[in-house]
């Protein structure tokens, strides 16, 4: 009889059950915030670098041309840009740009497709003026 009472008295008490399921859940709530935003910083990234390609790109078709390209479509029939079709899927580019003393100033956007894994709709955007990126996936200035 004794065996058998010392064998049911070896198990977790409720309390420390409890304990258990309560550190869980704010490891949890610490964890899952951490990576949904390292995750959209992932999917912006692919942004960040086509439209930092975008500007050094526009700046050659400047300097050869006099004036800013209108779009993206401009630069790619021109030769001057070559975006690949998955990135395209993914993305859409607007071009903001003026010229003045022979430097490009104004913005370029990103807007995320339905072939985004992210979501649909998201925009990045890249001040030529600041070099700053701002908008989905950006960490926020501090």
């Amino acid at each position: 009889m004794n065996k058998l009472r010392k064998k049911a008295q070896e198990g977790f008490t409720l309390v420390e059950i409890l304990i258990v399921v309560v550190i869980i859940g704010i490891l949890a709530s610490v964890a899952i915030p951490t990576y949904l935003d390292y995750v959209k910083r992932s999917y912006a990234a692919d942004a960040n670098v086509q439209l930092k390609n975008i500007v050094e790109n526009a700046e050659i078709y400047l300097q050869e041309n006099g004036s800013p390209p209108s779009d993206i479509q401009t630069m790619q029939d021109e030769g001057y840009l070559n975006l690949k079709t998955s990135t395209l899927n993914k993305w859409s580019f607007e071009l903001d740009l003026t010229e003045s003393d022979g430097l490009m100033t104004g913005t370029i956007t990103a807007t995320s497709l339905s072939g985004m894994k992210g979501g649909e709709g998201h925009m990045v955007s890249y001040d030529l003026e600041s070099g700053e990126f701002t908008g989905y996936g950006q960490r926020k200035s501090q």
